[in-house]
């Protein structure tokens, strides 16, 4: 079986848990890795830290420029146009990934799913469309662009949801982040929506928002 190139980090030997991190468009796996040590996770929490690289592919909005991309972006209105087909090729990708964890002894319940912008949508429909139930979600900066197809898994209805925005984020507006909360909140789901005074970035204080909800995922 073929696995996605990725970058991995384990926070001591022998890890009882992972995080499959996404990367947002024309990024890679090493965009997110050197946040972990800025953490601040526990000492006995032992996790494999897991960065795939997207496959390199022609994206519309880019003038069909090739760069690392989980999915087309056919427009780049509110409503976010995008080549479902190929997410839900990413999202299959992503989780052979976690077949594989599952594989190297890791409970599925301490498998957590993140994503940055275009990586979050491929975590969010992954993550809530997966038979087996999963540790947690964190959606950064993302929109959910599946919502309106989607399967919901019954596996995954108490899956610990955290959202994270930047009110000035003007490539993935807030407006959609707030969409996505909203959908999962009017279905049951636990769900708790942060933004911050930033861009289509991350700040320091969200990793140690980043850090808490991975402990809160993974000690629950």
């Amino acid at each position: 079986m073929e696995f996605l190139p990725a970058i991995e980090q384990e926070t001591r030997s022998n890890p009882d848990a992972a995080v499959i991190w996404l990367h947002g468009l024309g990024a890679d796996g090493y965009d997110f890795a050197p946040i972990v040590p800025e953490l601040n996770l526990p000492e006995d929490l032992g996790i494999r830290f897991i960065f795939p690289h997207a496959p390199s592919i022609p994206v519309t909005v880019n003038g069909g420029f090739v760069m690392p991309a989980w999915f087309d972006i056919l427009e780049m209105d509110i409503d976010r146009k995008v080549d479902s087909e190929q997410l839900l090729v990413s999202a299959a990708a992503v989780g052979r990934l976690v077949d594989r964890e599952c594989a190297r002894g890791i409970d599925s319940r301490r498998i957590v799913l993140a994503g940055f912008s275009q990586g979050g949508a491929v975590a969010y429909h992954l993550s809530l469309s997966h038979p087996l139930p999963l540790g947690g979600l964190l959606a950064l900066s993302t929109y959910f662009a599946t919502s309106d197809s989607i399967t919901l898994s019954e596996a995954n209805r108490d899956l610990p949801i955290e959202i994270h925005h930047g009110v000035y984020d003007p490539v993935v507006p807030q407006a959609l982040g707030i969409r996505a909360a909203e959908f999962l909140k009017d279905r049951g789901y636990s769900v708790d929506f942060r933004t911050y005074p930033m861009d289509h970035s991350v700040c320091p204080q969200q990793i140690g928002h980043i850090g808490a909800a991975l402990e809160r995922f993974l000690y629950r």
